[in-house]
């Protein structure tokens, strides 16, 4: 049975809503550079607000004959790195000439004139965008290929020659595990509210115990489930979704943070996966070794007590962002009591991997 929790988080982010009055533009200034800019583009146009989403307003932008998707800043003030919608279109363009599954950029506006913020414009993939990790309506067998094809993707995003698609200049070369500790330890900072001592330790320790970097490929920064559209029948990704925080970086990043619904997820609460057609954690890693030609993974522990923190940083990014008043869902103040429980769980890593 699907979880009150996973509903109700179902139900905020599903679906469109009216713009919302903070995040209202000149809908005529954007018909006219939508003419100008989008191939095929023909009026009259219908602007609607997706639901959910603490970061970067999107839009559906619905037309006679298709539906497009507007990814734009949003308007106050912001973190210095955060809301890069350009770097978003940047690598969707790269990938799509690929076949790897990423919406249909049409065009990205800097011109900041326009509707207010920075902005860009893509197709809408219409499919299943699936919230619950435990995925109640399917069978074991349907589970179980969902999963694969979620961990086939994703090896086939680190499989990709970042140099020969155009990505070279799109992160820069080695230390990205220090990079990120020094990134969301800033973004901590920057929107620290009270003083966590598991975060303090994390600070301190993840910097000194930084695991060598073998390998570099595009990741995404934040590859879940609900990040990704389901083709409507077959067990098949036919988009990613929400490339904000994509660089060139560790690729193990990516995947560990993909297995944490195993460590502290939704998963971790199913008592037997096998039944119910999940891969188990070892299978999981097994497999991302086999696609990607890796002897094993060591560091789990280490990447655990990261991503923990990471995602701390992030959930304290939006409190700190509920402060300021620039926060966009009136859920983001819940995420004030989730920071200090990642805290301890990170450090409790931390401690297994040596600290």
């Amino acid at each position: 049975m699907v979880d009150t929790a996973e509903q109700q988080r179902e139900a905020l982010n599903t679906g469109t809503k009216p713009v919302a009055e903070s995040h209202r533009f000149d809908e005529a200034a954007l018909d006219r550079w939508m003419q100008a800019n989008v191939e095929g583009y023909a009026g009259p146009l219908e602007v609607r607000q997706f639901k959910g989403g603490q970061s970067n307003p999107t839009y559906q932008l619905v037309t006679p004959a298709r539906k497009y998707v507007m990814r734009r800043k949003p308007p106050g003030k912001l973190l210095p790195s955060a809301h890069a919608v350009d770097r978003e279109f940047k690598v969707i363009s790269a990938l799509y000439p690929t076949g790897f599954p990423v919406a249909r950029p049409y065009g990205l506006c800097t011109d900041e004139d326009v509707i207010g913020t920075m902005f860009y414009v893509m197709d809408m993939v219409e499919g299943r965008i699936l919230w619950d990790q435990s995925l109640p309506q399917y069978e074991p067998a349907e589970r179980r290929a969902i999963f694969m094809a979620k961990l086939k993707t994703l090896a086939d995003l680190h499989n990709t020659d970042h140099q020969a698609v155009g990505l070279a200049d799109f992160g820069k070369p080695g230390n990205y595990m220090g990079r990120q500790v020094d990134r969301w330890t800033k973004q901590y900072r920057a929107s620290e509210t009270i003083r966590i001592e598991e975060m303090e330790r994390l600070i301190e320790w993840l910097p000194q115990s930084l695991p060598n970097q073998d390998r570099t490929s595009i990741v995404h920064g934040d590859y879940r489930l609900d990040n990704m559209v389901l083709h409507p029948t077959e067990p098949r990704v036919i988009a990613v979704l929400d490339w904000e925080l994509s660089t060139l970086g560790d690729p193990l990043a990516d995947f560990t943070y993909l297995l944490m619904n195993w460590v502290n997820g939704g998963i971790s609460q199913i008592p037997d996966l096998k039944a119910h057609g999940i891969p188990t954690i070892e299978e999981y890693v097994a497999e991302y070794c086999r696609l990607t030609g890796r002897p094993g993974l060591p560091e789990l522990n280490w990447f655990f007590a990261y991503n923990s923190f990471r995602l701390a940083g992030i959930l304290q990014g939006i409190v700190g962002r509920v402060r300021d008043g620039t926060a966009n869902s009136p859920q983001a103040l819940a995420n004030a009591d989730r920071v200090p429980l990642l805290a301890k769980a990170g450090w409790a890593f931390a401690q297994k991997a040596g600290a």
